[in-house]
């Protein structure tokens, strides 16, 4: 794991937009090579990339309803990153009682109130989000139905998640995903999930 005095130097070493996010991710590529990163309106101007805002592609952990899945997660820095988290939110549908259905905002304390500048985006990605995935808090819900339902009948909500994978999260979903959607202050954080105009790949890690 990078120190936060490494990250920032890194992550403010020029401005343009394979630069920041490969020197963000520096030192973990092999790790990240899974992960596909666009830039929000692929806009290069500096006005809009100092908002620092990208989507990383996410699947579903392994040995779980989410199996199969994939999500567009919209990731925005803040200036005081890494000593304040990332916002985070997913963009096509996901069915889990700490995920708003409708703005995809994440109920998850490591991102929302114990952040530490010692974390690092290999975590949100490799550790915290799967975390939630699998192993769900109904007794702290964003989504009451999904809470409900998995307090009352597990096999039905493990079928409705499964549903939903089918119906929301396909990679036809995440490349159309945020196309028609308005702009959402309910982030995980403080962030907004923008609209995706025509974004193009910046690649995985281990192409640049």
């Amino acid at each position: 794991m990078s120190s936060p005095k490494r990250r920032i130097e890194t992550d403010t070493l020029g401005r343009d937009a394979v630069g920041l996010i490969v020197r963000w991710w520096i030192g973990d590529e092999e790790l990240m090579s899974d992960y596909e990163v666009t830039l929000v309106n692929d806009n290069m101007s500096v006005a809009r990339f100092d908002q620092q805002e990208f989507y990383v592609r996410f699947k579903g952990p392994d040995e779980t309803p989410f199996t199969g899945g994939l999500w567009k997660i919209h990731v925005e820095l803040p200036d005081q990153y890494p000593y304040k988290s990332p916002s985070i939110g997913f963009v096509n549908r996901i069915f889990h009682p700490n995920i708003d259905e409708l703005s995809g905002s994440v109920c998850l304390d490591v991102i929302n109130q114990t952040w530490s500048p010692m974390y690092d985006m290999v975590n949100i990605f490799e550790v915290f989000l799967p975390q939630l995935l699998r192993y769900p808090n109904p007794t702290d819900p964003l989504n009451g139905e999904a809470a409900a339902l998995m307090m009352r009948d597990a096999k039905s909500y493990e079928a409705k998640v499964k549903e939903y994978v089918a119906k929301y999260a396909t990679k036809e979903n995440v490349d159309d995903a945020g196309n028609d959607t308005d702009d959402s202050d309910e982030m995980s954080s403080v962030g907004s999930v923008g609209d995706d105009e025509d974004d193009e790949p910046v690649g995985t890690m281990d192409e640049v």
